[in-house]
């Protein structure tokens, strides 16, 4: 396997900087033992002007069976020549993939101390490898990397044998990149597009893989148009790890477009109660009222969180929904409230927190349900500030302790996701009151009943929210208390429920929908 990198450069800025950025010095040549084989790494050309580092990997075939075999994956009897008689020292794969973190594993990184803006300025680099497996064709070379920034692809097919051209060409292709990007940049595309390209890994693919895949992509995966194709063929088509690394890749997208931490987005409660309200969660679905493993039993003390969802469950009887979405489901107790009554033919529970969502299939034992059960439930990643065709043609929606977790500036996202786009018949919106807070014996004066809540509204306030939002939609608004109405300052969760003043408009969504599906 044999690969070149090439820059210029000029006398202020020589193209020799590479062997700093490479951290291999242009003046000799060095070999490094990798777990396939022996990689070379020389200079076939370094003047101010032009210099090329060339990657060489001698593959050691017997050292690539027995690994093989080591893992268990010796083949059946009659591939035994197969394993020895193949492309695997001649064709980019995996295997250069792995020589090239291994080789240059602070480049991969970005690391010079010596030339640190170097390494964080675009360079004009010409990347050249005469064999790359395309599983896909030429086309699916430009496709992988025309989106990344390089001004030329080029894949031109290699002829099964240029002395008989009537045979057509191979599978390979001769690969050479042209552009400006960081080094780093360049070098962690490859990393990741060869064995996709290859479409085959030669190791065992450990969920560690996903980690992998999501540093190597930093800063162009999370946006790639290929992101899908691209995750589930470096991480060998296992299907728990590519959803695991979709997941986590769509929180990267979130973050990068609203400017904020990861961290900020992914932030799912603890599975204990936590604040004055027992039950009342972090993260935009109700925490359970008692502990893991007794939590379908009512508990001797009905807890705001138990008469929360009675509440929801009867304005969603009350409207005769059949199919529900529960937006910001957190762990999942209305869902599995939901599932309890066969009048509830659909349930869909939407949260932005794989890790909420995680606990919420484990709680709902989704794994053990009935294929007749499981058939009623959907739980799916998604952040409620963005419009989702997915969520529409539904009944009703609920948003329970959801709204006081977003930023103010942030509302009117959701308002229009869920009442302008997704516009389900009925939705039920519950929040605390802030007026009720006197009333809880251990908040201090002033605090919020959870540290994630951003703002609490008074009854007028919400009020005066939710009439906005119902006359900018077509909803007609009505209002429950929720708990012990309190006499002076109101109960302490207040309850919109909107009702769309135009079944017509939804009937047409529906409809809609209907007909994209058929197409």
């Amino acid at each position: 396997m044999f690969l070149t990198i090439s820059t210029t450069g000029t006398p202020e800025r020589p193209a020799t900087d590479l062997g700093f950025l490479l951290h291999k010095h242009p003046d000799r040549a060095q070999t490094f033992s990798t777990s396939h084989g022996t990689a070379h790494v020389l200079y076939p050309e370094a003047s101010t002007e032009r210099c090329t580092a060339a990657l060489l990997l001698e593959i050691d075939p017997v050292a690539l069976v027995r690994r093989s075999k080591k893992n268990g994956r010796g083949g059946a009897p009659d591939a035994a020549l197969a394993q020895y008689v193949n492309d695997r020292p001649y064709a980019a794969s995996s295997l250069l993939a792995v020589a090239l973190s291994t080789v240059f594993k602070s480049a991969l990184r970005g690391v010079c101390t010596a030339l640190p803006e170097r390494a964080a300025s675009p360079l004009p680099l010409r990347i050249e490898i005469p064999a790359v497996p395309a599983r896909g064709g030429a086309e699916l070379v430009r496709a992988l990397f025309g989106p990344l920034g390089w001004a030329s692809v080029r894949a031109e097919p290699v002829p099964l044998d240029e002395g008989f051209p009537q045979w057509g060409d191979s599978r390979y292709v001769q690969l050479v990149l042209e552009g400006e990007l960081r080094l780093a940049d360049a070098l962690r595309q490859l990393y990741v597009l060869l064995p996709v390209l290859d479409d085959a890994k030669h190791y065992w693919v450990a969920p560690d893989e996903v980690d992998k895949l999501l540093r190597a992509g930093e800063g162009w995966l999370a946006e790639h148009p290929e992101q899908k194709l691209i995750t589930s063929r470096y991480l060998a088509r296992r299907w728990g790890l590519t959803r695991q690394a979709m997941e986590r890749l769509e929180l990267v997208r979130l973050a990068e477009a609203d400017d904020i931490q990861v961290e900020a987005i992914d932030n799912a409660v603890e599975e204990t109660p936590d604040g004055p309200e027992s039950g009342e969660g972090a993260e935009g679905g109700e925490g359970g009222e008692v502990a893991e493993g007794t939590e379908d039993a009512r508990p001797k003390e009905v807890s705001l969180a138990f008469q929360r969802r009675e509440a929801i469950l009867t304005a969603l009887r009350d409207a005769g929904a059949s199919s529900v979405l529960d937006l910001g489901c957190g762990q999942g107790q209305l869902v599995r409230e939901l599932l309890k009554d066969a009048r509830f033919r659909r349930v869909v529970g939407v949260d932005v927190s794989v890790r909420a969502l995680t606990i919420a299939s484990r709680r709902l034992k989704l794994d053990r349900m009935s294929e007749r059960q499981a058939e009623r439930v959907t739980l799916t990643q998604g952040a409620l500030t963005y419009t989702d065709k997915r969520l529409k043609g539904y009944d009703a929606a609920v948003l329970s302790e959801v709204i006081e977790h977003l930023d103010l500036p942030r509302l009117p996202a959701l308002e229009y996701a869920v009442f302008g786009s997704a516009r389900p018949g009925t939705v039920v919106v519950t929040t605390p009151n802030v007026e009720y807070n006197v009333r809880w014996e251990t908040l201090p004066a002033g605090h919020v009943r959870h540290g994630d809540h951003r703002f609490e509204w008074t009854r007028a306030e919400f009020r005066g929210w939710a009439g906005e939002v119902g006359r900018r939609h077509g909803y007609e608004v009505t209002y429950r208390p929720v708990g012990p109405d309190d006499p002076e300052v109101g109960p302490p969760t207040q309850m919109a429920v909107f009702t769309v003043t135009d079944p017509r408009t939804t009937q047409k969504e529906r409809t809609t929908q209907k007909e994209e599906k058929a197409a």
